[in-house]
């Protein structure tokens, strides 16, 4: 008697893969261009009417375009198949990638809100605002905020940790920018007081770089740290599980986060009558089954437990 085949993988599922990283990778090089765009039209701002705030916020977002490259190189890196040294595959270049990341984002903005308050405590004279020049901001809060949703929307169907901690700073970026919209607002209203209202809204920038950066941070730390996963993906794996038939119910789920992929170890319960190769074929299509179902799932480990009625 030969061993009984496994079931491969459905064709299904590579292609799942394969379009998360062309999904992910195609959002990040849209960012990138309108980053750039930013960059450029927010530095000719300030060049022409000297403003801080414009400045602070063409800086935050040339840093992120040096993030968005980061996070596609981190993609390709994580979509490399398992080998002998890396046996869970190579996803875990995202969470690290995104934890850097939001590391830098919070550097970045400590050392610009130090560098605004220093000013302050050293008493420089603030300078005079254009009355014209928040239409930069405004258009940089609408290419922005569609650009994060957009992001963000990818980033939660495809189960992104680095993805989502770009997206955050696209939304960094759109609240730095309603702050400076709003400063430059105040400054063409109070024309008398617009070199400090430019001041104050480089601060407030400063600063939801840094609390946006802590959070980025957490999330991709929780990740590597393999914290519990939030629920619904316990929900889904049990329900998939639950469809093959010979399963009589479902005991220990546990699931661990590399990046973009998972690994499943789950405890089935069949009749205890079964015999050891009815038992395997059943594991089996619940591996596959759970695959279907979540398709970052790279490998799913099944224990086989009798099932008794009252058992429970």
């Amino acid at each position: 008697m030969a061993f009984p085949e496994g079931l491969p993988i459905a064709d299904s599922i590579h292609e799942a893969r394969k379009e998360r990283n062309r999904a992910i990778i195609r959002v990040a090089l849209v960012g990138i261009a309108v980053r750039m765009l930013i960059v450029v039209s927010e530095f000719l701002g300030f060049l022409f009417f000297d403003s801080k705030t414009l400045l602070l916020d063409s800086l935050a977002t040339l840093a992120d375009v040096i993030s968005s490259v980061v996070l596609v190189l981190s993609v390709k890196l994580a979509e490399r198949p398992p080998d002998n040294e890396h046996p869970f595959g190579h996803g875990r270049y995202e969470p690290i990638a995104g934890l850097q990341l939001g590391l830098f984002l919070t550097i970045a903005g400590g050392g610009l809100l130090w560098q605004q308050i220093a000013s302050l405590w050293q008493q420089v004279e603030p300078h005079s605002v254009n009355s014209y020049v928040w239409i930069f901001a405004l258009v940089t809060v609408i290419l922005l905020e569609f650009s994060y949703r957009r992001m963000k929307r990818v980033a939660v169907e495809q189960k992104s940790p680095a993805l989502l901690a770009e997206a955050l700073h696209f939304r960094t970026d759109s609240l730095n920018s309603i702050l400076a919209l709003i400063a430059l607002l105040a400054a063409a209203f109070f024309p008398e007081v617009s070199g400090v209202c430019d001041r104050v809204g480089a601060i407030l920038i400063a600063l939801c770089m840094c609390g946006m950066g802590l959070f980025a941070s957490k999330k991709n730390l929780n990740q590597l740290l393999d914290r519990t996963p939030e629920q619904e993906l316990f929900e889904r794996v049990q329900t998939a599980a639950h469809k093959v038939n010979g399963v009589e119910g479902t005991e220990k789920i546990r699931i661990q986060h590399y990046g973009p992929d998972a690994h499943v170890d789950i405890d089935i319960e069949v009749d205890p009558l079964l015999t050891v190769e009815t038992a395997h074929t059943i594991s089996q299509h619940v591996r596959r089954s759970i695959q279907l179902a979540w398709p970052q799932v790279q490998d799913v480990t099944v224990h086989i437990e009798p099932y008794y009625k009252d058992d429970h």
